[in-house]
């Protein structure tokens, strides 16, 4: 490498980019926080609402494959802004059309054609503007999801008990349009060339990751993410729900939700500075072993003071799993593939959340409680351990084959 790429337009970008996720990460809340008034008001389960709520997220990892090969060919400040719009349209469809408005503005406009234009592109791009400090960055740009989170729930939660669900959707999309769409189009300029070693043309290099096939790897990878954003979405997208279950009230369940999104975000950036030092890999099995241990604790108490300490050791848990994937690929592959590889990759991590949130949905209907959906998120966990300590073996015994181009 001839010279970082790094400098005081790699953060202007990142800070933009901080400031995008902070809007358009809130339009899931709303159906977190109006998920009881929500189902009441169309005379259904809850699962029905819980149910658009994952399309969101699986709209949202499905679109990002093809919005991140498409911001690598016309800029990623057209494909911001085509997402800002589209978010602001399923915004709007969801309050019009009953059960499957919402299915269809919260899974094909927020997610697949809105918040997939942000997800998985965003990361790439960020990634391209940093060479030394890459985890960092990741770790600031993607708390962006917990300053939404401690932003906009008890907004929401006003909003809802003031002028209901719809005219709270539409008040968001109108947000989302006039907050994020100048940012896109000041800040999202090209980012700067990677210095290449290695390979002539930047192309694939030969050889094995970590002792394997690298489309084992990355796999295994995706395995592993989908895994431990199950588990991650239960609190994420019930919490709120469970509060008010036991006797909490949603304005109290909605601040608990608030706690543990901003120790979330304050977490993330001991993770972002720690995955720099120990690598993506092993950063993540720290995250995971960290999330399993504070989720258990949920089954543990129904104490309001108590589930206020569980919910902010939950934030600082999970925290850091997500960048640390994002690290972990491009530590991993070269640097021409991070364009598919991130996008396929977060689809798993956010098919896993929005499993985790209908599973936590559909679970409740059946048996009543959150306990069950606690235990499947566990089990989850668990398993997602066993995978990332696998790589992690791997790694630590026979180092990685294949080198990362930056």
């Amino acid at each position: 490498m001839t010279g970082s790429v790094e400098g005081r337009a790699s953060w202007v970008a990142a800070c933009a980019v901080l400031a995008v996720f902070a809007v358009t990460y809130g339009a899931p809340l709303i159906m977190v926080v109006g998920l009881k008034a929500v189902a009441a008001d169309l005379g259904a389960a809850r699962s029905v609402p819980a149910l658009a709520s994952s399309l969101a997220w699986l709209g949202t990892g499905l679109g990002g494959i093809p919005m991140g090969w498409l911001a690598e060919r016309i800029g990623m400040r057209r494909v911001a802004a085509c997402g800002a719009v589209s978010v602001m349209l399923g915004m709007a469809v969801s309050t019009m059309g009953g059960i499957w408005g919402l299915y269809v503005g919260h899974g094909l406009l927020v997610g697949l054609l809105g918040n997939g234009c942000f997800n998985a592109p965003l990361m790439t791009y960020t990634t391209r503007w940093f060479d030394r400090r890459r985890g960092t960055a990741l770790a600031l740009i993607m708390s962006g999801q917990y300053v939404a989170g401690v932003l906009w729930p008890s907004l929401f939660e006003r909003a809802i008990a003031a002028w209901g669900w719809r005219a709270t959707m539409l008040g968001f999309g109108a947000a989302e349009l006039v907050l994020v769409l100048p940012v896109a189009l000041v800040f999202f300029g090209a980012p700067p060339r990677t210095p290449v070693a290695g390979s002539a043309g930047g192309g694939p290099l030969p050889g094995r990751v970590l002792g394997l096939p690298p489309i084992v790897v990355h796999g295994l990878l995706s395995l592993g993410i989908f895994l431990c954003c199950v588990p991650m979405a239960l609190p994420s997208a019930h919490l709120v729900s469970f509060c008010t279950d036991i006797g909490i009230s949603r304005a109290h369940g909605a601040a608990m939700l608030s706690v543990m999104l901003g120790c979330a975000f304050v977490s993330r950036q001991f993770w972002g500075w720690a995955s720099d030092r120990i690598g993506g890999l092993r950063a993540v099995l720290a995250g995971s072993a960290c999330q399993a241990a504070a989720l258990s604790l949920f089954l543990a108490t129904q104490d309001e003071v108590g589930l206020f300490a569980v919910a902010g050791a939950f934030g600082l848990g999970f925290a850091g799993i997500v960048p640390a994937y994002v690290l972990a690929i491009r530590e991993l592959f070269p640097a021409n593939e991070a364009g598919w590889r991130v996008p396929v990759m977060s689809f798993f991590g956010l098919l896993g959340m929005a499993a985790g949130a209908w599973l936590g949905g559909l679970l409740y209907d059946s048996f009543g409680s959150y306990a069950v959906a606690f235990q499947a998120g566990i089990l989850s966990n668990l398993a997602n351990l066993l995978v990332i300590g696998f790589l992690v073996a791997r790694r630590h015994g026979r180092g990685t084959l294949v080198l990362a181009v930056t």
